[in-house]
């Protein structure tokens, strides 16, 4: 019997007792399967306990894998916005590749050959080094980049939106029919004091089907009310700015904000200016407006550059840069600069064309964000995303808008609607039309939205209450009134406009 069992132990280790010329490879050989296949080396060794527990733990990963890319993709989306969610990936990464390593190691301790000459240890040695590198680095850099993408999340997004408010997650829109957020584009730079919001679109977006409304209001419109409080008291008859230099346009309430906290008492630095124009723009719209996202658009050539360029059909020559230089027509890929130029030359053109060009830009940047260009950039994405944008969504409301914008994507109508010259006359708005035109293209009775957050019914201010000097833009109609032709009764689709 003991014979036997001794008979048995010695055919058991095999190439371990043997010597180094044969048995080295074949250990390397299975040890780089078992780093492949977690449990092979054990199971060959006899090891079959220990071999089928890694094995069985080793395809539960994979299905795991497998089910979350797949079946539970949706859910997937949502989870991945949870910081908590994200920060237990990381820990849990972490935690893969120092068992992964373990198992490299102990799968060669097993295989060694008993026998081997300095250099065969040396070599064996190298060699599982090498493998574990592979194992960990890959590891190690999924690891770091949730972390990274944690930062991020929590930087761009506070829970509550920065004011404590408590989202149910039960019913995240408080049983609304559509969710509206109001997207800005400012134009901070170093040479420039303040923010200017050159571009400014409500979102409405329906919580059921994901079905959106683009409304956009042009930097150039005069003559609204504020909301009720401190700043229609000082503004009874319309915004009329803070001096010659600002004529009272709306592009320059955010700034207004900012520079002038007794308007909207109570709020902090940095939240004025969102908070005033959120509630000015829901008063001209006769929308309620819960929440915005401001994009700097200086530092948002950081993210274009990061992504390695946007692609983009061009029609007609953009002036580009301040020593001549022009962007030509055709398709091209553009850098960040020459997109920031894109997107905010008014050379030869107008507000309301370069109000297009910057929709147009936005729809390439989201078309081409794909996978790869994302990860394989993602520490300068995510730096820049921390630079140039803002919100006040909360945390708390993400997975429901990644629901939401899964729906969007698949297949969801967009339209949009610009209140431009000749539909609407900047230098003197017809408030009214533009209140109605905005329910009518939400499907919302303008009877039933209030027009000014405060309850007054003509929030949005008189169309004369605050008289232009300024003459007429390009495009306006000449006699400071709409043009007498008939309103879209739907919203202009926003794809046909971009080349």
């Amino acid at each position: 019997m003991g014979r036997s069992a001794s008979r048995r132990a010695g055919e058991g280790d095999g190439d371990r007792s043997s010597g180094g010329a044969v048995g080295l490879p074949r250990a390397l050989a299975l040890t780089l399967a078992s780093a492949l296949v977690w449990g092979v080396a054990h199971l060959v060794t006899g090891r079959r306990v220990a071999g089928g527990l890694l094995l069985a733990l080793y395809v539960a990963l994979l299905a795991a894998v497998g089910a979350a890319g797949t079946v539970y993709r949706s859910d997937l989306l949502q989870f991945a916005v949870r910081p908590e969610v994200v920060e237990r990936l990381s820990v849990g990464l972490l935690t893969l590749g120092v068992v992964w390593v373990f198992i490299v190691i102990r799968s060669y301790q097993i295989l060694r050959p008993m026998r081997l000459s300095a250099a065969a240890r040396t070599l064996g040695a190298a060699a599982v080094a090498v493998m574990c590198f592979a194992v960990a680095v890959p590891v190690a850099w999924s690891a770091h980049g949730t972390y990274v993408y944690r930062d991020a999340l929590t930087s761009i997004f506070r829970s509550g939106g920065g004011t404590g408010k408590q989202v149910d997650t039960d019913d995240p829109f408080d049983g609304q029919a559509r969710v509206n957020i109001l997207l800005l584009g400012g134009d901070a730079a170093e040479d420039r004091t303040g923010v200017r919001t050159d571009s400014m679109t409500v979102a409405s977006i329906d919580t059921d089907t994901g079905d959106t409304v683009l409304l956009s209001l042009p930097r150039n419109l005069e003559g609204f009310q504020l909301p009720p409080g401190p700043a229609r008291d000082r503004f009874p008859y319309g915004f009329t700015g803070d001096g010659p230099q600002t004529p009272g346009l709306l592009n320059e309430v955010f700034q207004y904000a900012e520079e002038h906290p007794d308007v909207v008492p109570g709020v902090p630095k940095n939240e004025r200016g969102p908070e005033l124009l959120k509630a000015t723009i829901a008063g001209i719209l006769g929308l309620r407006v819960d929440y915005y996202i401001l994009v700097d658009m200086f530092g948002f050539a950081d993210i274009i550059d990061a992504m390695g360029g946007v692609k983009i059909s061009i029609d007609e020559p953009i002036p580009y840069g301040l020593e001549g230089a022009v962007l030509e027509p055709g398709h091209r890929t553009l850098t960040g600069k020459e997109a920031l130029w894109y997107g905010r030359s008014r050379t030869n053109s107008s507000d309301y064309v370069r109000m297009g060009r910057q929709k147009c830009l936005l729809a390439a940047i989201a078309e081409q964000a794909d996978p790869q260009s994302v990860l394989s950039s993602f520490d300068k994405l995510a730096a820049a995303a921390k630079r140039t944008l803002s919100t006040d969504i909360p945390q708390e409301l993400l997975p429901a808008l990644m629901k939401l914008s899964e729906r969007v994507k698949g297949g969801a109508q967009i339209n949009s609607l610009q209140f431009v010259p000749p539909l609407i006359y900047t230098g003197s708005p017809d408030f009214d039309l533009i209140r109605r035109l905005a329910a009518e293209a939400v499907n919302t009775d303008p009877r039933q939205v209030s027009g000014d957050p405060g309850g007054d019914p003509d929030g949005g201010g008189s169309p004369n209450a605050a008289a232009s000097t300024a003459p007429p833009q390009a495009g306006d109609s000449p006699s400071g009134t709409p043009t007498s032709s008939k309103p879209p009764s739907k919203p202009v689709s926003l794809e046909a406009s971009c080349p």
